[in-house]
């Protein structure tokens, strides 16, 4: 059940609380920066998306077929919206807990029609951190094409990777605290757990920041990643990264312009760029700058509650991997090794199979984790044995990857780092 959402002015949190038929309930903070003054209209639409998209964390426990709005109401659209994110978005989450979209939870409509969008004056640019090559590449990109930007950091402390305080005009914290006790309170007592849709989330959050920052657009950094699907269930497609695809931005996008404002813009610069090409232009760009001071590993950097202010690598996990498949086609062999303690990730028994699911060889699955596509790792692969590169040991197919394919995405988006690439 979605009961409420509050937002203190003073404070600058954001509450919201979620329940279910059995009394249990959960409450999910998020700490923002406010300004004097701001369009508290206008922050309560995006309020109400957040709390929408946030819903799907605590939803997972037990997962049900209907699901009631206290004191909200949804148009036909929105309630499409939501079953697209509560079933897509959840796939992972299905596919890990043997489920199926008729599992998974089916909004209705009731209302005729939600409040329409209204105008907004914001202006600027607030670009969604993380600390890995993707939105380090945009800070970068934004810099060559004299965009001044604020950068915004989403943590579970109030804590950001080093790297990020020196890109951008300011760098703001969103502290997000997950309702963890509630959560685990649930798993002892059968719950279940799983992959969420978190990019929506994290857009969400970034959209109330520059509500309340005055700014116009926000900035995230997806190149073409997540159409490729690990498996299928019936005719729902399992995507681990689900609200990283395009649809999934244009949902988005079409939804702000809809019940928020049209003149709110979100999505993501890189979109036209393959995962390849974005890691091909962060070793040209970025690389001197960053190269030392990044990381995309999740397992070393970006669990909850702890400080990951030196971003590093394990060198262990399928991240690692496929970052290093990424980046051997583009960087010297000593230089990408001594990111992980000198080693050779392809001469690691330990990830054999790693690479052998994110190459698509002998049947392996693709990782759950966000990461390329197997036509365009396998280029990768190829091209670092020019390198100097060891090789795995098993057979890879040849691949013909376009690295400077070019794929569709916001026009407003394209233009705004198109001079620099």
């Amino acid at each position: 059940m979605f009961k409420s959402y509050e937002f203190d002015r003073v404070s600058g949190e954001a509450a919201f609380h979620y329940s279910f038929d059995d009394g249990r309930e959960f409450t999910e903070r998020v700490f923002f920066a406010v300004e004097d003054e701001y369009d508290t209209d206008l922050l309560d639409r995006a309020l109400f998306l957040s709390w929408l998209l946030i819903g799907a964390s605590y939803y997972k426990c037990f997962p049900v077929r209907e699901v009631q709005f206290i004191g909200a109401r949804l148009d036909d659209w929105q309630a499409d919206f939501l079953n697209m994110v509560y079933q897509e978005g959840l796939s992972q989450y299905a596919f890990e807990n043997d489920l199926t979209r008729e599992d998974l939870a089916h909004f209705t409509a009731t209302a005729e029609k939600s409040d329409e969008a209204i105008p907004y004056d914001g202006a600027g640019i607030l670009a969604l951190q993380s600390g890995g090559k993707d939105s380090l590449l945009m800070a970068q990109l934004l810099e060559e094409t004299q965009q001044q930007f604020d950068a915004l950091y989403i943590s579970s402390t109030h804590n950001a990777p080093a790297v990020l305080h020196d890109i951008g005009e300011w760098l703001i914290i969103n502290k997000r605290v997950i309702d963890i006790p509630a959560i685990k309170q649930a798993r002892a007592e059968g719950g279940r757990n799983g992959h969420v849709p978190v990019t929506y989330i994290i857009l969400s959050i970034g959209l109330i920041q520059a509500i309340l920052s005055g700014k116009q657009t926000v900035v995230a950094s997806i190149g073409h990643e997540g159409e490729e699907p690990h498996a299928m269930i019936g005719d729902l497609p399992v995507n681990h990264q689900w609200s990283k695809t395009w649809p999934a931005e244009q949902s988005f996008a079409e939804y702000v312009a809809r019940y928020i404002s049209p003149d709110l813009r979100v999505g993501s610069p890189l979109r036209s760029l393959s995962e390849l090409k974005i890691s091909q232009l962060f070793a040209e760009k970025a690389w001197d700058r960053f190269g030392h001071n990044f990381s995309s590993c999740n397992r070393a950097n970006y669990q909850q509650g702890e400080d990951n202010t030196h971003l590093t690598w394990c060198g262990d996990c399928p991240k690692c991997a496929n970052a290093f498949l990424l980046f051997a086609p583009f960087v010297r062999r000593d230089e990408l090794t001594s990111l992980f303690g000198g080693k050779d990730l392809f001469t690691e028994p330990n990830l054999t199979e790693t690479f052998k699911g994110l190459l698509g060889i002998d049947g392996v699955m693709k990782p759950f984790e966000c990461i390329g596509e197997i036509d365009e790792l396998r280029y990768a692969y190829h091209k670092s044995l020019n390198r100097g590169y060891q090789a795995l040991p098993f057979e890879v197919p040849e691949s013909e990857f376009d690295v400077s394919g070019v794929y569709p995405a916001q026009i407003w988006a394209q233009e705004l780092i198109q001079p620099a690439l």
